[in-house]
């Protein structure tokens, strides 16, 4: 990209969803609770931990996979239903099902808490999460990126929309590319 447009590029974020959000997730990490310092859990460790947190809700691990309750997790997290919406949601008259994925879901990120930890899927949610609780954090960055632009947008989710939908308010210089044949969410775009 330097080579391309010049000294400008210095200025630029050119990187994933994921990696501008940890970028400013560890510049306002007191805003969400956090310390700076944060780890990101891989697929692997949030499955790791997702274990340990059925296994000490004393829950059969052949009954209830971690791999499913993850995964449910990660669902969730990308329809941007944190765990006390989720739990708020699920009542005793919820499946059985849906109030043990309530209380693991509760439970996971609470030791992801206590860990100073988040999983990938926290850090888009996180981010958008915090520019609604933070309006002026959300303006700062709204006045940074003064366009935005978001290739293979035909594979975006949900948070991630609303995370460009939040970015592009203010100048509504939003470019995305995608391939409408190849489209996710059929019929979502920015608004």
């Amino acid at each position: 990209v330097g080579q391309l447009v010049g000294g400008v590029s210095r200025r630029m974020w050119v990187m994933t969803f994921h990696s501008a959000c940890v970028r400013i997730l560890r510049r306002e990490a007191d805003k969400v609770g956090m310390r700076s310092t944060f780890s990101i859990y891989d697929a692997a460790d949030s499955q790791r931990l997702m274990s340990m947190v059925l296994r000490d809700m004393d829950l059969d691990p052949k009954r209830y996979n971690p791999r499913s309750f993850s995964h449910q997790v990660s669902n969730l997290k990308n329809e941007l239903v944190d765990e006390e919406t989720f739990a708020s949601r699920t009542g005793e008259a919820s499946p059985h099902q849906e109030q043990v994925l309530a209380e693991a879901y509760s439970m996971y990120q609470r030791r992801l808490r206590q860990a100073n930890a988040m999983d990938f899927d926290d850090l888009i949610m996180t981010t958008v999460h915090m520019f609604q609780a933070f309006p002026d954090v959300a303006e700062h960055y709204r006045r940074r990126f003064r366009h935005v632009m978001v290739d293979e947008y035909q594979d975006t989710n949900r948070v991630q929309n609303e995370l460009v939908v939040m970015l592009g308010k203010e100048h509504r210089n939003v470019c995305v590319v995608g391939d409408g044949d190849q489209c996710l969410l059929p019929g979502t775009l920015v608004d």
